[in-house]
């Protein structure tokens, strides 16, 4: 039986105002066409897709009428691209920031909403959580079916502009990601007498640090034969010169 999702409520009483802004993410208008609607849905989620992270399937469905814009979010958000470049690379409770400051539009409120979030992804997983926000009243009130989410402006009492974009001011992984990433990479590969490699990259055919026999002499015959041609080359290059010299 799936965990009930704790119940949590706003640290703040900021006051949310419709943003009057002309166009731009934060704005979005009422009347969107469908190819507006796939690059809002991409800079939202993505904030930037290459042509190798978007979903062609999904946006020919949004264009056919097949699927909502709520649909194309959550495609996007269950996406191997989403999998891998967020979620894969946070713990669940940054996991909770990014995709509810990206689905709702703002940011967390507080350690007891990333608690009762994080319990929903290790209850029902990933998926779960993120149908659990797409079907979320708060979602459906802000956003409706056909409406891409935006960061919503938060006025804040006593200040003249709103919060920051959150896809402007939340990396897309933390420094303990950046950290265990440059432990797993290949460091000081010439250190010591021979090739040595730390960490986890290391091909299993390695041993002690050493490649394989056969690679090694492989290695060792390309560069004697390289270096017999570039000799040659050497003299028939000296070669060439004093003939010439001796015709003059």
């Amino acid at each position: 039986m799936a965990l009930p999702l704790l119940a949590t409520k706003p640290i703040t009483q900021n006051a949310r105002v419709n943003n009057f802004a002309i166009g731009g993410d934060e704005a979005p208008r009422t009347q969107v066409d469908v190819e507006e609607q796939i690059e809002r849905a991409y800079r939202q989620i993505f904030f930037h897709a290459f042509k190798a992270d978007r979903e062609p399937v999904l946006e020919m469905r949004l264009r056919h009428g097949d699927i909502t814009a709520r649909d194309f979010v959550r495609g996007l958000l269950l996406s191997r691209k989403f999998r891998d470049g967020f979620y894969r690379c946070n713990s669940n409770y940054r996991v909770v920031e990014q995709v509810v400051g990206r689905v709702l539009g703002r940011d967390v409120n507080g350690d007891q909403e990333r608690i009762a979030w994080s319990i929903v992804i290790a209850s029902q997983g990933f998926g779960g959580f993120v149908d659990a926000l797409l079907n979320s009243p708060e979602y459906l009130e802000a956003f409706g079916l056909d409406t891409v989410p935006f960061q919503r402006s938060r006025v804040l009492v006593g200040h003249a502009k709103a919060q920051v974009p959150f896809n402007q001011k939340a990396p897309r992984y933390s420094d303990d990601w950046r950290e265990i990433s440059a432990r797993r990479a290949p460091a000081n590969p010439f250190g010591g007498s021979g090739v040595q490699f730390s960490g986890a990259q290391m091909s299993p055919a390695w041993v002690g640090g050493q490649p394989p026999k056969l690679a090694q002499m492989l290695w060792l015959g390309l560069a004697a034969i390289g270096g017999l041609e570039l000799l040659r080359l050497v003299l028939a290059t000296m070669s060439a010169m004093l003939a010439t010299g001796s015709a003059g």
